[in-house]
This record gives structure tokens, C-alpha cells and sequence, in this order.
């Protein structure tokens, strides 16, 4: 990537300088002999990353603005399901958004077209080395029919951090953002109307690259889906049982764990395919025992630590000196929120399965949690860790499917999302 980095934007001296810096550096350690989140490891990651953020906004010079966006709408609209035969990212609206971009000329006027395949060639780099990277976001309607969005700059921001670590052109955040909340507009009319559900939002970018050779991308695309779906718990709380892999790991130093890449949910098929095996829902993933996250969700705790404070605590954002944990919206609202209420102790740190094993044993676990878009909050009831399930309390009555934290969680943010909490999370999309 270096090597590619030098060639294609002239920034020989800039990549040299740091790939010499890399070298010269002492081999990495055992985890034994250097922990994760070590300096060394933060610095490899930072030196890593440096050239490619550098290339990919030199390179994505050329801009495009919404105020030129050209909408072709369909002539044959698609019928639409009722809410209660809405399946997750299996119907999907009439129009999609469209964005080219080449390494000499820029991006392409945005546009807005039909539904319809996308005509690549084979060998298209996105085939080959998996670079392409997406968000997750929503568009709900209130109460009084307007359309509402749940912080969308922060998956405009989070996505541009993708695009960067995979060398794909950064875009202008605001400008994608209106051409994304025109093609809601367009396709209004299939934002399912009860709450709970949503129109969901699939921002994507691939390379489009016709070559084998692995360089950086010469040609993209970033283009947006749009999915009616429902909620993630139609009959109520459902809790997940946990499986805490102690072989296969998500991410790691230095990786790409900490960004919305499509190869870090692929590697993570075979995994949940075993623990489902098992008779678990999903994977804890785990990386020299400390906690990272709970198959695609970040993870929750909410216990009384060693010093016997109430304290709710998520995997740091820096652990593994950054990049392993991924930076979720949900995950920072609710951080966020808790830190307001102030009514216990928020940390964002590190701890291992050990330790929550221990304090299971030891009664200090009150509830735990995954928070994501798609869910919320998903309420865990037992973790497998070491050959022993662990049960996880689910709040202080024995019939509860969710703890009171998740459940408060749940209530207090989709408020939010539909216009019942005022809220300048919640952003109305102006007809």
C-alpha cells in the first residue's frame, strides 16, 4: 500500500518517511510481554494510517454539491408491503442515489435513479480485496408526518473515517447528507407510519477498479439504498445469550475493527454460524480476554465495580491503541445520555471476561447490553465463557426480559427519534 501510495499521489517522501519509521521500529511483542493498547501499538496503527487519510483527501479535491442533484423517477413504483411483512434489508424502495468518482476528473453529479443492478467489471477491486465500507441509519416519522433523522452527521463523519482507512475518496459530509435526505423525500411514501418502524439507510462506497493489482482505488462508487423495515423487537425484549469465543477474534491492533468495512462482518459468519451451533445468538468477541464487542453491537455493563461504585462501563474507543472498537452512534448517545442523567458512574474502559465472570459470581452485575441502529439496546441473559454459562440479571423481577436500564434506554431514545422528546438529536428532513 505504500509502494501504491508513492506512485499514485506523489507523496514519496511523506509514505517513505513513515514506512522507514514503521521498520525501524522494535518487532511487536508477545501480549504477554506488551499489552494491547501499548504505546508501541498505538504508534504502528497511527503511522499505519497517517499516508492513507493524507492520499485519500488529496485525491478527493474534486467536490459535489446537492444543489446540482438530478432526480430520474421511476415509472413503475414498486407495491409496497404491509409493516407486518417487513423483513430487515429484504424489500427496498423505488430509487436509489448515485455518486461516481475517477482519480482525474473527480466526483460525478450526484443523481437519483430508478432501482435497478449495478454493471461493474469482474475485475473490480471491491470483487477482489473487499474494499468497500458502509453505514447504518435510519428515517422514522413522528406523529404529525414529518420526517425525522436520528444524528445523521455523525454516520456522515464515521463514514468518511472508513473511506480514509480503505484509501476511497472522502465526500463532502453536508452535501452527501441533503442528497441523501432528497432521495427520503422522493421515497416518503415508503416510511412505514406505526413506531417502531423506519425507513432504513444504506450508504455505501465500493472501488470500482477494473485491475487485479492491489493499489489504491481509481474509480468508486458511493451510492444509497433505502429499506422499509420494522422494529428490531416486534412482540417486546428478546435477551440474547452470549458466546464468548476464546478462538476467533473481530478485530485486532492496527486493524480496520474500528471502521464500518464489509470485511470485518464477513470474517464473522463462520463464528456466529458456530455459536449459533452452540445454542447461543451471538458472539462476545474477546481479544487477550478483554471485551470488545457483541457480534455487530458494542457492549454494556452495568455493575457495582471492585471499589463498589455503580458504574455503567463500555469498551474504550482507544483501546488496543484505536481501531478495534467501532465508534458507534448509539454507543456514544448513550454514553452521553447516562453521563447527563448522572446517576452513576460512565466509563469507557477496559476490563476482561475474567472479570465479568467474577463479578457475576459475586452478584456486583446488575444488567448488560449490546447497543446498535438496528436494535437499540439487546438485553443479554448469559454469557458462556471457559465451558460455564454465566447468567446475566435482567433486571428486579423475575418475568422482566430487559433490565431497567436497557429498558429506560429503549423508551428515552426512540422518543427521540420520533419527535416525542424534544431533541436536537432528532432532525426534521423540511419538505
Amino acid at each position: 500500500m505504500l509502494r501504491s501510495c508513492v506512485r499514485s499521489s506523489g507523496l514519496a517522501a511523506r509514505c517513505v518517511a513513515q514506512k522507514a519509521k514503521v521498520a525501524t521500529r522494535a518487532p511487536r511483542a508477545s501480549s504477554s510481554a506488551t499489552p494491547v493498547g501499548s504505546t508501541q501499538h498505538s504508534d504502528v496503527y497511527q503511522a499505519l494510517k497517517t499516508p492513507i487519510r493524507h492520499y485519500a483527501a488529496a485525491s478527493g479535491a474534486s467536490t459535489f454539491k446537492a444543489a446540482d442533484l438530478v432526480v430520474e423517477r421511476t415509472k413503475n413504483p414498486k407495491a409496497k408491503l404491509p409493516n407486518n411483512q417487513l423483513v430487515f434489508g429484504r424489500s427496498f424502495t423505488d430509487h436509489m442515489l448515485e455518486i461516481d468518482w475517477d482519480h482525474q476528473s473527480g466526483w460525478t453529479t450526484p443523481k437519483i435513479t430508478p432501482y435497478h443492478n449495478l454493471s461493474l467489471d469482474p475485475s473490480a477491486s471491491v470483487f477482489h480485496y473487499a474494499l468497500e465500507c458502509f453505514e447504518g441509519m435510519k428515517a422514522y416519522k413522528d406523529k404529525n408526518g414529518k420526517i425525522r433523522m436520528f444524528r445523521p452527521m455523525e454516520n456522515m463523519k464515521r463514514m468518511n473515517s472508513s473511506c480514509a482507512r480503505l484509501s476511497l475518496p472522502t465526500f463532502p459530509e453536508t452535501e452527501f447528507l441533503e442528497c441523501i435526505k432528497e432521495l427520503v423525500r422522493v421515497d416518503e411514501s415508503f416510511i412505514p407510519l406505526e413506531k417502531g418502524y423506519s425507513l432504513y439507510i444504506r450508504p455505501t462506497m465500493i472501488s470500482t477498479s477494473a485491475s487485479l493489482g492491489v493499489h489504491v482505488p481509481r474509480s468508486a462508487k458511493l451510492f444509497v439504498l433505502l429499506s422499509p423495515v420494522g422494529p428490531y423487537y416486534p412482540t417486546g425484549f428478546k435477551p440474547v445469550s452470549l458466546f464468548a469465543d476464546p478462538v476467533n477474534v473481530r478485530a485486532w491492533p492496527g486493524g480496520t475493527g474500528g471502521y464500518k468495512v464489509g470485511s470485518n462482518y464477513a470474517g464473522a459468519i463462520m463464528p456466529a454460524l458456530a455459536a449459533d451451533q452452540k445454542g447461543y445468538s451471538q458472539i462476545l468477541w474477546l481479544l487477550d480476554d478483554y471485551v470488545t464487542e457483541v457480534g455487530t453491537m458494542n457492549f454494556f455493563m452495568l455493575w457495582k465495580n471492585e471499589k463498589g461504585e455503580k458504574e455503567l462501563i463500555t469498551p474504550s474507543l482507544d483501546y488496543g491503541g484505536g481501531g478495534i472498537i467501532l465508534p458507534g452512534v448509539t454507543r456514544k448517545s448513550i454514553v452521553e445520555l447516562t453521563r447527563q442523567w448522572g446517576e452513576f458512574k460512565v466509563t469507557e474502559g477496559n476490563f476482561k471476561m475474567a472479570d465479568v465472570a467474577r463479578a457475576v459470581e459475586e452478584g456486583r452485575v446488575i444488567e448488560a447490553f449490546g447497543a446498535g441502529t438496528a436494535a437499540i439496546v439487546s438485553p443479554i441473559e448469559r454469557i458462556n465463557y471457559k465451558g460455564k454459562d454465566y447468567k446475566i440479571p435482567l433486571g428486579s423481577k423475575p418475568d422482566n426480559k430487559a433490565g431497567e436500564l436497557a429498558s429506560r434506554l429503549m423508551d428515552h431514545i426512540l422518543a427521540i427519534q420520533y419527535g416525542e422528546t424534544p431533541s436536537s438529536w432528532s432532525e426534521v428532513i423540511s419538505k
